[in-house]
């Protein structure tokens, strides 16, 4: 007899399968009438269907329900979600692109990033109570990074296409990929100075007992920590940088930069044998990105490194010379596209139903929807506008006005990234109440004041580009028309957004401002007449040169 099973994996699977076939029958409109991409639109259907109001979804009941299953969850997921689309978006920068712009890269994550965190930090202090500076600095540093999948969707997204400068939008791409891997420096150094300072009765929290008892008590407690990790251990300024040099610095940030730079060569030179044999096939050949991200998240989930850079490192190594971009493109790969959109929609729409509303507002901590708000709009401005601007001058070839480089330190945006490492920092610390008053507060303040600037960033940066799009309207912003590629429509799929259709062409249009596309020379252009997509290298760094009239 027909039993009916409303088990969550049967409403999870059915929600997301909905929401997936609703979304797509109106993308177009969604994303180039009204610019919103999919993370809004995601958490806003997670948030409806979650345990705040239709209980539809909850990470609690998933499974076998086991007791705070839901940290293990959303860790589990966010490495996944970003570990793959940060693979992704290392390959789809251009050839050697590490080495071609590294005087960006490494001001964008050393002073960039460190005064991101200490203006954070700033913003954290002057409106979350009773959190010590250095209780702040790890707060910050969850915050620090540019998002990777949100700002991919800036500097890819049609917005992108019909305004922003394509140097721009590499360096956006490329920022953000390496900087949410980059973030452990700063939040270890934070741990570091709680864990390791020498604070009388470190580890001790109960005042009532008797000296000895107490010292005793310490003692256990702080054997019990080292064995753990986490928490108050005491021993000094000396441990903190000996950790952080090594254990940071050497074996999770340039362990992981070696290992993905061995995964993405490795790969690099597999599938070009393999190619040149006719060994892979169409599918595995596109599919190998996303396998990468996976065989990397598990391998340095294993080895306890960094496994998000090491990803972006290996997605960019995997496309050094440029090769296996342009066999993807060649292949007319919406693969990878379809695994980044599918991740998007299950990781925002499961962001949406873990949000923790109930701790937004609770007077008798200090958090409440005020200082929330305010802090989002002070980091909003602060965060990250006085970093670009004080650095920009000194990046003239991807940031070329004031007004560029308004556009890249408004839209830094916080979302999954900030809620990995916010899941990742509870494992450093003890227990709500099992800590001292700098931890507990810590601990009661970190998921709710994360959280928040997540939700605060996905909706106000997700509605700027709609409204910025209806300004550059209504002021007469001209989009850029620059570096046309002719392209062969092959389907039924509408223009994309800054694209005109060729004269006496029904199947051919001329597409400007692509993210990956075809820029010569005034010379090699006039030498070469129409560029077509068949023919055409989709960024210059990876084309064969041109001598003679020829490609050689």
């Amino acid at each position: 007899m027909p039993v009916l099973d409303v088990s969550q994996l049967n409403v999870v699977i059915a929600i997301l399968g909905a929401f997936i076939l609703l979304y797509g029958f109106i993308a177009v409109k969604i994303k180039t009438a009204w610019y919103l991409g999919e993370a809004l639109p995601a958490v806003v259907i997670g948030i409806m269907l979650g345990p705040i109001a239709a209980k539809f979804i909850d990470a609690e009941r998933f499974g076998a329900a086991s007791p705070n299953q839901q940290d293990a969850i959303t860790l589990g997921m966010c490495r996944i979600v970003i570990g793959v689309q940060l693979v992704i978006a290392g390959y789809q920068l251009p050839k050697r692109f590490a080495q071609l712009r590294w005087k960006e890269l490494l001001i964008l994550l050393i002073p960039v990033m460190t005064l991101m965190w200490l203006c954070t930090t700033a913003c954290i202090v002057l409106t979350i109570p009773n959190l010590t500076f250095v209780a702040a600095l790890v707060i910050g540093s969850c915050v620090t990074c540019t998002d990777p999948i949100l700002s991919q969707a800036i500097a890819k997204g049609p917005f992108a296409d019909k305004y922003v400068p394509r140097p721009l939008r590499e360096i956006i791409s490329a920022e953000a990929g390496a900087n949410d891997g980059f973030g452990f420096p700063f939040l270890m150094l934070a741990v570091y100075l709680i864990r390791y300072a020498n604070v009388p009765g470190a580890g001790s929290h109960n005042e009532g007992e008797a000296a000895a008892s107490e010292a005793e008590s310490a003692l256990v407690e702080l054997e019990r920590r080292s064995e753990e990790e986490v928490g108050r251990l005491g021993g000094g300024i000396g441990l903190v940088f000996r950790d952080w040099i090594l254990e940071t610095w050497l074996y999770i940030v340039l362990m992981s930069v070696a290992y993905g730079m061995v995964v993405g060569f490795m790969s690099m030179f597999a599938l070009k044998y393999a190619l040149k044999k006719k060994w892979v096939d169409s599918e595995s050949y596109v599919l190998y990105p996303t396998a990468m991200g996976l065989f990397i998240v598990g391998t340095c989930g294993a080895l306890g490194t960094d496994d998000l850079l090491a990803c972006f490192v290996a997605g960019n190594c995997l496309n050094w010379d440029g090769k296996y971009l342009e066999e993807v493109e060649a292949r007319h790969d919406e693969v990878n596209s379809c695994v980044d959109v599918l991740l998007n929609f299950g990781g925002f729409m499961y962001i949406g139903t873990i949000i923790p509303w109930d701790q937004f507002n609770r007077p008798e901590t200090g958090i409440t929807y005020f200082r929330l708000f305010a802090l989002g709009f002070l980091v909003l401005l602060l965060r990250r506008i006085p970093a670009i601007f004080a650095a920009y001058k000194f990046m003239p070839n991807v940031v070329k006005s004031w007004k560029e480089a308004l556009f890249m330190g408004y839209f830094g945006p916080i979302g999954i990234g900030a809620v990995f490492y916010v899941e990742h920092t509870k494992h450093l610390f003890p227990e709500l109440g099992e800590g001292d008053p700098e931890e507990t507060s810590l601990v009661r303040n970190m998921v709710p004041t994360v959280y928040f600037l997540v939700l605060f960033s996905i909706v106000v940066h997700g509605l700027s580009i709609p409204l910025l799009n209806w300004v550059y309207t209504f002021t007469g912003v001209p989009p850029i028309q620059d570096d046309g590629v002719v392209m062969h429509r092959r389907s039924m799929a509408p223009l994309p957004i800054n694209a005109e259709p060729v004269k006496g062409s029904r199947s051919r249009y001329t597409q400007y401002n692509r993210f990956s596309r075809p820029v010569f020379t005034q010379t090699e252009l006039s030498s070469l007449g129409s560029v077509e997509s068949d023919k055409v290298y989709l960024d210059p760094r990876r084309a064969p040169e041109f001598k003679g009239g020829n490609f050689v």
